[in-house]
């Protein structure tokens, strides 16, 4: 973990209430895919955790909806403006365990950290495949992105306004085989993957943090191994190795 001084590149919509913010700074401390940013934001007394989309060492890019007065408040944030972060939080992807095709699943909000992991995938010669879900079209996000990346990837929608109509579990059985998955988005999606998709995986599981990292225990979740800090353990989980 490393505590800086960011400032504010870029604060542009990408989406319904969904923003992409580009901030220069030393990012160094952030070493795998998955792992999060804690922001600091004028007038609040929590940071805000966000994950991170991607990043090299002088400069990080966060996607991130607008939900709260957190996120209201980064929102109206212009360039020039400097932020607080904490970076290099929780344990990210392990881009080794992914074989040679494996299969990036992300819903929403939760499609983001999943760019900067099919870079590095693809930097490592495996060749990923992207299933992502969204409530309509309006809400998509980072789909030309990847394939611009090179990514085959597949788009579900609830309403059908983009790609298949229907969940994002439903794109599974035309996508052949795959030897990993990597998961992140809303629980219940979580939960689907998990019981749809034979081979062993990975899935980012989100909570409401207080500290994010370690020491307030706000975070806990249960696990086969007992209770467990999303925060500090996570917010990446083997599958099978959170409890419901």
């Amino acid at each position: 973990m490393k505590k800086g001084l960011f400032t504010v590149m870029e604060n542009v919509s990408v989406a319904d209430r969904v923003l992409r913010m580009t901030l220069a700074g030393d990012a160094s401390a952030i070493v795998r895919p998955g792992q999060f940013v804690n922001v600091e934001i004028e007038g609040l007394y929590l940071r805000r955790p966000l994950s991170v989309c991607d990043w090299d060492a002088g400069k990080v890019v966060l996607v991130y909806k607008v939900i709260g007065v957190g996120t209201q408040k980064l929102s109206r944030l212009r360039p020039g403006a400097a932020l607080d972060l904490l970076t290099g939080l929780g344990n990210g992807f392990d881009v080794g365990a992914s074989g040679a095709r494996p299969l990036l699943v992300g819903g929403g909000v939760g499609v983001p950290p999943l760019y900067g992991l099919a870079r590095r995938l693809l930097a490592a010669d495996k060749r990923p495949v992207a299933a992502l879900g969204f409530g309509a079209a309006r809400e998509a996000i980072l789909v030309d992105e990847m394939r611009a990346l090179g990514v085959e990837t597949h788009v579900a929608t609830l309403d059908g306004s983009m790609g298949a109509k229907g969940l994002v579990t439903d794109l599974f059985p035309a996508l052949g085989e795959t030897t990993y998955f990597y998961a992140c988005g809303p629980e219940p999606m979580l939960r689907a993957a998990e019981a749809a998709l034979p081979t062993d995986g990975e899935m980012s599981f989100e909570e409401r943090m207080g500290c994010g990292f370690g020491a307030c225990m706000g975070c806990s979740c249960r696990t086969k191994g007992g209770s467990r800090r999303v925060c500090k353990d996570g917010p990446v989980f083997k599958k099978g190795e959170v409890l419901a």
